[in-house]
């Protein structure tokens, strides 16, 4: 069995620079091999970081094919890439697209395109970028294996 990975949001009372407390809602994707799993792990990352209350509100499976991070420390956004591979159907002769979601971290828009490209090379089928789009998610957590 795979790994899979899933978004998973959390809401609780942030203190803001001002002093005040707002109820957010952040998202954070999650490497999983299960629901089940992908909740347990999210609340054993997220306890550190959140003091008080906090409450999972939502889990579900991000259809991800790929996650291509950034060793750079100031690439702080995720980015989401619809990449198409293109085939030629040898019968018909038109053409045939397979469209696959991608996670990209990086800086900015331009820096998430340099990123993609990056992490493409070597692919041996041809591929476009149909869209990039910026998302809120927060953060990523791979599987970590336990002794």
């Amino acid at each position: 069995m795979t790994n899979e990975w899933f978004e998973c949001k959390v809401r609780y009372d942030k203190t803001l620079e001002t002093g005040l407390l707002k109820k957010v809602t952040e998202a954070y994707i999650v490497e999983a091999l299960s629901f089940t799993e992908a909740e347990k792990r999210f609340i054993e990352e997220m306890t550190p970081y959140i003091s008080g209350e906090f409450e999972v509100t939502d889990i579900r499976k991000a259809r991800l094919t790929e996650l291509f991070e950034s060793i750079d420390n100031n690439a702080d956004r995720w980015f989401k890439a619809k990449v198409a591979y293109v085939v030629l159907d040898e019968k018909t002769g038109q053409e045939k697209r397979t469209n696959q979601m991608m996670l990209v971290q990086a800086t900015d828009f331009r820096d998430a395109v340099v990123a993609l490209d990056k992490g493409m090379k070597g692919t041996l089928g041809d591929w476009v970028i149909v869209s990039i789009a910026e998302t809120p998610i927060m953060d990523v957590f791979r599987y970590k294996a336990t002794e």
